[in-house]
């Protein structure tokens, strides 16, 4: 397979690394700043360092767009607008409405994988940064059933986990389970900072506020962007927290150990059903569901079972050779698939697990 990187920081060049090394891809890849493409090229990320986007893309069969937030819509468009039809385009930006809006092409997929570090550049990136990682996927009506089971295929091979989800239910989980942390720690390091001000030495700092604080101070080049782009869904939950602190600011001026006391409770009990959450592992049962050949067909039946927690762990598509219907093989755990067999018969598409 030929892949294109356009964007060779830590999670493009992560991903050129893990396509070379585990999908025994071809890469290409291009980026804006020389000295990160060459540093790609001497860490064999990238076989072929390209002059230019067009350059990198031409020939690709899968593209990944890995720049900042507010470069995508432009950068997708200039990659869509270079390779060949039977290229599938997609980003890993971590805001998916601005970019999904901004596209309209059966070619691409907005991604986003939930993999990355304190770090940034190609000088940390890595092929295993993806093992184990959910990768948002968000088609849409119009996408390509057989590109979208490509890109699926290959982010398995890379390690992660591909997960399909409607773009605006993206941006409001990552406002508050990425973006408000960001914007917490920051807070949280500025007002222990300011607190022993007169240039007085800061004392050593205890494993709650270095834990607390780990993604303070993010490279701003990346994160100004996504600040801006999710800012209504970051906004929402900013204001969720401030009801919440004064909720707590009451208690303590009221002296409330009853209210405290519970509201610590449930805190850790909240914390461990959220790191206990995710898809079931253990036997996967094949569902092999009868379709119409159709744009769309694909990312309906992935945004429904997504929907409703379901995770398709691979799939395969069986058109008929007329091309008019076909078959999609989906692969789930065991566990869901009674629900995942119910969903798709309100769907109205007949299955048959095989």
């Amino acid at each position: 397979m030929q892949i294109a990187v356009v964007g060779l920081g830590l999670i493009g060049g992560s991903v050129a690394l893990a396509a070379a090394e585990r999908a025994g891809a071809a890469v290409s890849g291009w980026d804006a700043d020389p000295e990160a493409l060459e540093a790609a090229r001497s860490r064999g990320a990238v076989q072929h360092a390209a002059a230019s986007l067009a350059e990198a893309v031409a020939g690709a069969e899968v593209v990944f767009v890995a720049v900042p937030v507010g470069a995508l819509p432009l950068t997708v468009r200039a990659a869509l607008d270079a390779c060949g039809d039977g290229c599938v385009v997609t980003d890993v930006g971590s805001v998916k409405r601005t970019i999904v809006a901004a596209t309209c092409d059966q070619r691409f997929v907005g991604g986003h994988p939930l993999a990355g570090a304190e770090t940034a550049g190609i000088a940390h990136a890595r092929a295993d940064l993806f093992d184990g990682a959910t990768w948002y996927l968000t088609p849409t009506a119009i996408t390509s059933g057989i590109l979208f089971e490509r890109l699926h295929r290959l982010l398995k091979e890379l390690g992660a986990l591909p997960v399909a989800i409607e773009p605006d239910v993206h941006d409001a989980l990552l406002a508050v389970v990425s973006h408000l942390p960001h914007v917490l720690a920051n807070v949280l390091a500025a007002e222990a900072a300011g607190a022993l001000g007169g240039g007085e030495r800061l004392p050593a700092t205890g494993p709650s506020f270095r834990d607390a604080t780990r993604v303070a101070g993010a490279p701003s080049a990346i994160w100004t962007d996504i600040y801006l782009s999710n800012r209504d869904a970051l906004i929402a939950r900013l204001d969720a927290v401030v009801a919440r602190l004064a909720d707590v600011r009451a208690a303590l001026a009221a002296g409330d150990g009853d209210w405290i006391e519970a509201w610590n409770d449930a805190a850790a009990g909240d914390r461990r059903r959220l790191l206990e959450a995710g898809g079931p592992g253990g036997e996967l049962h094949e569902l092999r569901v009868s379709v119409p050949n159709r744009p769309g067909v694909i990312a309906e039946l992935a945004l429904s079972l997504g929907r409703a927690g379901v995770n398709i762990t691979d799939l395969a598509l069986h058109p008929a050779p007329d091309m008019s219907e076909g078959v999609v093989a989906l692969w789930v755990a065991a566990a869901q698939s009674a629900r995942a067999r119910q969903l798709i018969d309100e769907l109205g598409f007949p299955v048959a697990r095989a």
